[in-house]
């Protein structure tokens, strides 16, 4: 019986929470209410082309990788080598956010497997920052499904930037069949 009374009063329970998630979902005034706040962030480190780190209270801040692009690493690693352009693309980087503010963006996956925040950047001024470091030359294309909602436009500008020789395009000896 008291087992009963127990998962009775917590079926109660759940339902008038349901109950009342779903009243304030449909509150008067809800369906007019605005988009949620915008929030920017403080860039405080660039660590390469690709990958910050934003103020967000904690000690060492969040760490950020741009969604579908790949710069070269600015550091040889036990599985990479350092890249051609690295130092360049992480400088135009620090040049264009750090001690600025910036929008993060979300797709399907929020995180990668090392606990890096994965999103599209846009500074206050509306400057899309993954697709500005593509059409610079400053990184490639790197389309990870499920994150594709700019991956043809990620192309296009890197196909570009390659065509026009910009960045670590400049000189380069590509076939053009690498994008």
């Amino acid at each position: 019986m008291t087992i009963i009374r127990m998962h009775g009063s917590l079926t109660a329970g759940l339902m008038s929470a349901c109950l009342l998630i779903s009243l304030s979902c449909h509150a008067p005034g809800r369906l007019n209410a605005k988009e949620p706040e915008v929030r920017y962030y403080q860039v405080i480190r660039v660590i390469d082309g690709d990958t910050f780190r934003v103020d967000d209270g904690s000690e060492k801040g969040m760490a950020v990788r741009l969604i579908g692009i790949d710069a070269p690493e600015t550091r040889r690693t036990r599985y990479k080598e350092a890249g051609f352009y690295a130092e360049e693309s992480r400088e135009y980087l620090s040049k264009l956010i750090l001690g600025k503010s910036v929008r993060l963006e979300f797709d399907v996956d929020t995180f990668d497997h090392y606990h890096r925040v994965l999103a599209y950047v846009f500074l206050r001024d509306g400057t899309f920052l993954n697709a500005r470091l593509l059409r610079e030359g400053y990184a490639m294309v790197l389309t990870v499904p499920p994150n594709v909602r700019y991956a043809e436009q990620f192309v296009k500008l890197a196909r570009r930037a390659r065509e026009k020789g910009r960045g670590l395009w400049k000189g380069t000896m590509l076939s053009g069949n690498e994008i």
